[in-house]
């Protein structure tokens, strides 16, 4: 038996290989095809990586051996003695011990798996070695490319061949790439590439450190030098070098045992040295080679670094985000002093215009669509104005390529007949190869006969479908406010006529949910219609409103109202009862935590609410209960239109409407008005009336909070006439679930003057009369329902009772009764 004592771990992977094969095909030999085989199939093998480098498909080769091993006798020897063993053949026993001299030859102190493979091409005439050589491979173009791979290395552990190429291996070229075409184009950046140039250009610490948000365009910038050294736009110190990327991500995964990750970086970093200063390394998100691979003690790739990068071995590039840079790179001192900064600030909307313009030929060869010139210029505004939280030029380019995207999808996707034709061909097809197999050529002739004659009506009617839909093949700004609203919730495209005619109509659509209070509707309304047309400023909150009134009178249900209005959904209103935040503490509820208290990592009620959907309706339930605290952080809203929460996140509420509701001062409500209108000829007594609740209001607010709010309305109390219009609206809501029993129910007026009596109270305004409704309507008609009373398809009428007995009580009967 042979001993694999000398063997890489590579060629003890592969000999085991060797035995998987075998059992794969049915022998019970190992013979030269078998070892070649595991040879070609080892991931990341070095054969395979030979077969590369010498231009050889590794495919062909592979079907070849599966083909002659598939051809070979299969086990022969059988029996108690022989079953379940794996013999050598004398074949392979000799390619051992040629191995064993390759090796011995190349002064390498262990047998790896390009010794086997020279060995196999040792051998003369074995199906293996005549496969080979018809792929034009040689011993002497064999040694080239083991030269080539190794780098001068020798084999002096077990695990050698991972070391291979481990730059190529862990990396990417940048500049190959951009001499093959295959980067986009970097507009814009000239001054960032010239002073990165001008970085590593210098005698010492000549490594440039990007450092921007993400999405600003940092690594675009790295890709924008490779580009200029691969047309040579650049200063002859620069001229002749490679960009490669490094993958951190790639070089630490797999590497189980301590010293594995060291092993790896180490002999990159030694190729990087070998090259003699023809490689610029890029390593983008620069702050993960800090702590990367450290464990159980080891040193991370930070440290690593550090003397190549201070004796000039090294030359370096790297990316990160302010944050990470100020909490990784620059707590090591010894790390930032090898590095200078390069600070890549947010490009402008107008110089991400020129950007995407750059861009467009890219984007509209891979979507094969157009775009229109309007189109660059709205994906650029829009992103600024209404993506929160990423930046540009990242998320204009993002937006644009969704806008084509969804376009594309909805340009080519055939339409049902055309689709259900090219089904009945593929049918067609496949019957008529069938046909041609089996021999009844009759029948093919006749479905090819067939199939060609529906072919040209298919080809007919799609040219006639793609000329229809030639002229929607441009992006334009529609389609990029379409992409927006998918994303933010928020209404950007251009107005339709049916939504114009809706916002004029807005003041009677609330007033259909609405009974009375037409000042704020009127308020609300006049908001909505400046942020739909555009004239709002863009920095504030759509409105902001503080509705002041008794209990009962309409400020919550108007909100809601409003939701509903806006989105077709109560759901869009974020509603606050301010009395859960009386308490300092608790204003964190809203906010989010700062870091090192509980609930941090969940963030603010508020601000979570409206970072996931920030085109909604924020009410703020009896504000004036409020801890002070929640009153300052209100402030930067009403203000600036955004708030920073305990992650440090900025929540953009540019796109909320802010109402908060009071019952400050409400005693004197008399009859509607408004603070901050002409009141024109009032009398005494209302007069004084608004300047008692101006001045609860100046007592409880300081004045910067009061400045800032749009409007300041109060609701006024109501008259007995809006109770009865209050009483339909509810009767409404009742019958809509009566429906499911199929009933329908008729109140006489009488009955709605009477219960409108019932529920009236100035002080509590609407409340007693659901009450009210509760008591004289529903809980008698529950009662009758389940007796029976009542059958589906009968209409009930409600009415007062003329006896003066059951004088506190409805009476409910059938109309047909009556009739008869």
């Amino acid at each position: 038996m042979m001993r694999f004592d000398r063997f890489t771990e590579r060629a003890q992977e592969a000999a085991q290989r060797a035995a998987e094969i075998i059992q794969r095909y049915g022998h019970n030999q190992i013979d030269t095809e078998h070892i070649l085989l595991a040879l070609i199939e080892q991931p990341e093998g070095a054969v395979s990586q030979i077969l590369d480098t010498l231009n050889v498909q590794i495919t062909d080769i592979v079907d070849r051996l599966d083909h002659a091993l598939k051809n070979t006798q299969k086990a022969a020897i059988y029996g108690s003695r022989g079953a379940g063993q794996i013999f050598i053949t004398p074949r392979v026993k000799r390619i051992v011990d040629v191995a064993n001299q390759e090796a011995n030859r190349m002064k390498d102190e262990y047998i790896s798996t390009e010794h086997l493979f020279l060995a196999i091409l040792d051998e003369k005439n074995t199906p293996a070695v005549r496969l080979l050589e018809g792929t034009g491979i040689s011993k002497s173009r064999v040694y080239e490319a083991i030269g080539q791979m190794r780098g001068g290395k020798r084999v002096t552990d077990p695990r050698a061949e991972k070391h291979y190429q481990a730059l190529e291996k862990y990396s990417r070229d940048i500049t190959q790439l951009a001499r093959e075409g295959k980067l986009d184009p970097v507009i814009g950046r000239d001054a960032e590439i010239l002073r990165v140039v001008q970085i590593l250009s210098r005698r010492t610490k000549n490594n440039p450190v990007l450092i921007g948000e993400a999405g600003v365009g940092k690594t675009a910038i790295v890709e924008g030098l490779a580009q200029k050294i691969a047309v040579n736009d650049i200063p002859e110190i620069l001229s002749g070098k490679r960009v490669v990327s490094m993958d951190m991500g790639a070089m630490i995964a797999g590497s189980r045992f301590r010293g594995e990750f060291e092993e790896r970086l180490k002999t990159a970093i030694d190729d990087i040295k070998r090259a003699k200063g023809e490689v610029i390394l890029f390593i983008d998100e620069l702050h993960t080679v800090v702590g990367a691979g450290a464990a159980q003690g080891a040193m991370d790739a930070s440290n690593m670094l550090k003397p190549a990068l201070a004796r000039g071995e090294l030359q370096c590039v790297g990316a990160t985000t302010l944050d990470e840079y100020r909490k990784y790179i620059e707590k090591d001192s010894a790390l930032e002093r090898r590095f200078a900064s390069v600070y890549v600030e947010e490009p402008s909307v107008e110089d991400t215009i020129e950007m995407l313009g750059g861009l467009r030929d890219r984007y509209e060869a891979h979507h094969k669509v157009s775009f229109s010139d309007d189109a660059l210029v709205a994906a650029a505004r829009l992103s600024d104005r209404y993506v929160s939280g990423r930046y540009l030029p990242d998320k204009a380019i993002d937006l644009m390529d969704e806008a084509a995207a969804k376009l594309r999808v909805a340009l080519y996707s055939l339409p049902p007949d055309l689709r259900e034709t090219k089904s009945e061909l593929d049918r067609l097809k496949s019957e008529e190869e069938v046909a041609g197999q089996e021999g009844d050529y009759e029948r093919a002739a006749k479905l090819q006969t067939e199939r060609i004659r529906l072919e040209e009506k298919f080809q007919e009617k799609r040219d006639t479908w793609e000329t229809e839909h030639e002229l929607d093949k441009i992006v334009d700004e529609n389609d990029v406010a379409e992409v927006v609203s998918q994303w933010t919730g928020i209404p950007v495209t251009q107005m339709l006529e049916t939504e114009a005619e809706k916002l004029l109509s807005m003041e009677d659509r609330l007033h259909d949910r609405i009974i009375g209070q037409d000042e704020a509707i009127s308020a609300i309304s006049d908001a909505i219609r400046r942020a739909r047309s555009g004239l709002k400023n863009p920095q504030r909150p759509i409105g902001s409103f503080i509705f002041i009134g008794p209990s009962g009178v309409g400020k919550t249900e108007l909100a809601k109202a409003l939701a509903e209005f806006l989105f077709d959904d109560e759901d869009a209103l974020v509603r606050l009862d301010m009395s859960e935040y009386r308490e300092q503490h608790t204003a964190s509820r809203l906010f989010g935590a700062p870091p090192g208290y509980v609930g941090y990592e969940e963030g603010g009620q508020l601000t979570e609410a409206v970072r996931r959907r920030p085109y909604r309706i924020v009410l703020f339930d009896e504000i004036e209960k409020a801890h002070k605290d929640v009153w300052n952080s209100l402030l930067q809203i009403l203000d600036d239109g955004r708030l920073t929460d305990g992650q440090g996140r900025i929540v953009d509420f540019r796109n909320t409407v802010l109402i908060m509701t009071s019952n400050l001062g409400t005693e004197y409500v008399s009859r509607s008005g408004s603070l901050g209108f002409h009141f024109g000829e009032e009398d005494s007594e209302e007069r004084q009336a608004a300047e008692k609740i101006e001045t609860a209001l100046k007592n409880n607010f300081r004045p910067e909070f009061m400045n800032r709010i749009d409007e300041i309305i109060t609701f006024s109390p109501l008259s007995r006439e809006q109770m009865r219009e209050i009483v339909d609206l509810q009767m409404q809501d009742i019958q809509v679930r009566l429906q499911e029993n199929g009933l329908e129910v008729k109140l006489t007026p009488e009955a709605r003057n009477w219960l409108a009596d019932k529920g009236y109270n100035r002080n509590f305004g609407a409340r007693p009369l659901t009450r009210a409704l509760q008591r004289y309507v529903e809980s008698p008609l529950s009662k009758q329902l389940l007796k029976r009373t009542f059958t589906k398809g009968d209409v009930v009428k409600i009415h007062v009772s003329d006896d003066e007995e059951n004088e506190d009580q409805l009476i409910f009967s059938k109309i047909d009764e009556e009739a008869e």
